[in-house]
């Protein structure tokens, strides 16, 4: 396996592949660009961090045009990007030092031999230009790519594949050959996070999970609501056991306090059922389009209630109130037929109608009581159009936060990765505020097309979380890039909402993993979430770069489970088996069958023809797919 990237993606992948999957990684990272301490998945990280270090020291301090032990071109010419150095990690993985990802650069990585490549660079560009380049080195390579552009995804995704299967067809000269494992597969990483970050953030909403027919949300019950026994009754899936201290403080006892206990069985259920919190996995819907419902305002043209005010709404209303009482006022004074009654009640609030001279006494009352009805509505149709005018004009300028708004998300940052969330809570019709720095940041414009309100300014700043009405939130969504932003945002946050709950956008783990104890030992009574995004994505780029197609990933506390779709045949753990009898304790769960509307049956007997879904561990999904077992399992944490 062959990973390319410039930031903590690659790393975490990298790590993936190597430490869950015991796969062979070759990692191309640039020379000089100190990011984070490279992470690494489990009890490794510690030895892996200080030899990468090593590594990196030595390749940088390399000169002249030989730096490379074990076949390195070292500084050989031939242009950017070619590798300045190389290495090798602690599990035997190749460290690259490179530019770009090149012609000699891939070539000097191995490309031609691999059997998949993911190009995690942060740029869109970077990574089609190297995919173009890799797929000419290897037509049969299996590629990923992380891409933020949906829609460019979908037309390199076809491009590439069509380009393998002609130099395939090409090769044996019958223009039709098999293209075999080469595949194509486009994901992003502000996509994978984005859901789980939106639904960490809302008290009673759950992840949600799509696939063919079938729609499951993962929700967080109190101890006590499932006994167990009546979990599939129900249909409910138990996916986890939370901590029993997950809300509150640590424990004073000094020991290690006790984690989420991931894919339990009924009688572990059942025995911390008083205890522990369980976090299930539920059956909403069998139609894939009733799942979520469609943001709404989110057109070219504003909606009618937004051209006008609520004053001047209730001023419209009055009037026309006032026109309806007078018609049925004449009606009954002159016994006329109301619709008559109407249009003369129209001509006197016009001033088109002759004077009632010589008519009844009632009528020359209601007249002149029209026309007074139509001076007042003069000014208010006047103000009408002005405000329409300027609701159109200004439809392209950002919000402020309406007065009396609460119960709303704070949301800060509008990077990539807050601009997918801003759309997710605007999915699920959650209000949202949203606090950048940025004048030109990419989510202002998805802000304005949404009418969201935006506060523009540094949110360390006093006044700006005040103006996006922090006291009155439900939540604050801190996905800043930096992570000291996102603390002291929370923590002013917390000094003015003590029981706010708070979701952090953290890198380092170990700092993620301070500030998360330590909020919650401050905040017993607080919900507090840290969440590294690249944690949250790599499961799904590794399980895909192994031709696994994964739905989504669950976060539960500081671990994660991944939905994912396998086929049965070639698995004796699943084929012949019946769905019940398919479940592992602590490894994996059969949910459904792909293609079959609702979920699967426990008495169904799977055949090696059926593709299901299966909600599994990290070292799960490695069983399954026959990788190799490592010495010891690495823990399925988010860092």
């Amino acid at each position: 396996m062959v990973v390319c990237g410039d930031d903590g993606l690659a790393h975490r992948l990298a790590a993936e592949l190597r430490t869950v999957y015991g796969e062979q990684v070759t990692l191309v990272v640039p020379p000089n660009v100190r990011i984070a301490r490279p992470p690494v998945v489990g009890r490794a990280r510690a030895a892996s961090a200080a030899l990468f270090d090593r590594v990196v020291s030595a390749t940088v301090g390399r000169t002249g045009g030989n730096g490379g032990n074990g076949g390195g071109n070292g500084g050989s010419a031939g242009g950017t990007g070619v590798v300045t150095g190389t290495g090798e990690g602690p599990r035997g993985e190749r460290v690259l030092e490179a530019v770009e990802a090149s012609e000699a650069v891939l070539a000097e990585a191995g490309v031609e031999r691999a059997a998949a490549l993911a190009l995690v660079y942060d740029d869109d560009e970077t990574n089609i230009r190297a995919a173009l380049t890799a797929r000419r080195l290897n037509p049969r390579l299996r590629l990923v790519l992380r891409l933020y552009n949906r829609r460019l995804g979908q037309h390199i995704e076809e491009l590439l594949d069509q380009a393998a299967a002609l130099a395939i067809g090409d090769a044996d000269g019958s223009g039709s050959g098999a293209v075999g494992d080469a595949s194509t597969i486009v994901l992003s990483d502000a996509d994978t996070a984005a859901p789980a970050l939106a639904a960490t953030a809302l008290a009673g909403r759950g992840k949600v999970i799509h696939t063919e027919g079938l729609v499951l949300r993962a929700v967080d019950l109190p101890p006590g609501a499932v006994a167990g026994q009546d979990a599939a009754e129900r249909g409910l899936f138990p996916l986890a056991l939370l901590s029993p201290n997950s809300t509150g403080p640590e424990p004073a006892e000094g020991g290690r306090e006790r984690g989420p206990l991931l894919l339990p069985d009924g009688e572990q259920v059942r025995a911390a059922a008083g205890e522990r919190g369980v976090m299930v996995l539920e059956h909403v819907s069998s139609s894939a389009g009733a799942a979520e419902p469609a943001g709404r305002g989110v057109g070219v043209v504003p909606p009618l209630a937004s051209l006008f005010s609520r004053r001047l709404r209730w001023s419209l209303a009055g009037s026309v109130g006032c026109v309806v009482a007078l018609a049925v006022a004449l009606s009954v004074v002159t016994g006329i037929h109301p619709v008559r009654a109407f249009y003369y009640t129209l001509l006197d609030l016009f001033a088109i109608d002759d004077p009632a001279i010589g008519a009844s006494l009632g009528r020359q009352i209601l007249q002149l009581l029209t026309g007074l009805v139509g001076l007042l509505l003069l000014p208010v149709l006047l103000a009408a159009v002005l405000e329409a005018l300027g609701t159109f004009r200004t439809a392209s300028a950002l919000r402020k936060p309406p007065r009396g708004l609460g119960g709303h998300v704070v949301l800060l940052g509008l990077g990539k990765i807050g601009t997918r969330v801003l759309t997710r809570l605007r999915e699920l019709h959650v209000p949202v505020v949203c606090v950048e720095s940025d004048p030109e940041a990419r989510g202002l414009a998805v802000a304005r097309r949404l009418r969201v309100p935006v506060v523009l300014g540094d949110v360390t700043q006093e006044g700006v979380l005040e103006a996006a009405k922090i006291h009155r939130a439900q939540a604050l969504l801190a996905v800043t890039s930096a992570d000291t932003t996102n603390l002291e945002a929370v923590l002013y946050a917390r000094s003015v909402r003590p029981d706010l709950t708070a979701v952090l956008r953290l890198y380092d783990d170990d700092f993620a993993t301070a500030v998360y104890r330590t909020l919650r030992a401050a905040h017993p009574h607080a919900v507090t979430r840290s969440r590294s995004v690249s944690y949250l994505a790599a499961p799904s780029f590794a399980g895909a770069m192994l031709g696994r197609q994964i739905l989504g990933a669950i976060p539960v506390e500081r671990k994660v489970l991944l939905v994912a779709v396998v086929e049965v045949s070639g698995h004796p753990q699943l084929e012949g088996r019946t769905v019940e009898g398919a479940f592992q304790a602590g490894a994996w769960r059969v949910l459904a069958l792909e293609g079959r509307p609702g979920v699967a049956a426990g008495e169904y007997v799977l055949r090696g023809g059926d593709r299901v879904v299966v909600v599994a561990t990290r070292r799960g999904l490695a069983e399954l797919s026959g990788r190799r077992s490592l010495p010891t399992h690495p823990p399925d944490s988010l860092g």
